[in-house]
Order: structure tokens, then C-alpha cells, then sequence
């Protein structure tokens, strides 16, 4: 009974998701996720800190 109640749930998320893409304006989730990351990106590169010496200045002194 597992099995027939799992293939049921499975089948009918499959047709309700074709239909849903066949009828109404889905978004394209990659280039969603893809924009996403280049915005992250450059906000990331904007606020790094500046690299430079890696060294604790106050134990050199």
C-alpha cells in the first residue's frame, strides 16, 4: 500500500507541476539563482576588506 500511496503523490505533483508550467508564467529558477549569485558576488567584492599583511602588527612592535 506504501508504494501505490507514494507512485499517487508522486504522479500527481508531476502532472500539477507540467500543467502549472504549460499555463501560467513561471519564473526560470536558474537564472533567478544564477542573478542572485552575481549581485552576492559583487556586494562581497565591494565591502572585502583590503588585503594585506596577514601578521598581528601589535606582536612585531
Amino acid at each position: 500500500m506504501g508504494i501505490i500511496r507514494t507512485s499517487l503523490s508522486f504522479m500527481l505533483g508531476s502532472f500539477c507541476g507540467a500543467y502549472i508550467a504549460q499555463n501560467y508564467n513561471v519564473p526560470n529558477i536558474r537564472k533567478l539563482a544564477d542573478s542572485s549569485l552575481i549581485m552576492a558576488k559583487r556586494i562581497e567584492e565591494t565591502y572585502r576588506k583590503p588585503a594585506g599583511d596577514k601578521r598581528n602588527k601589535d606582536a612585531s612592535e
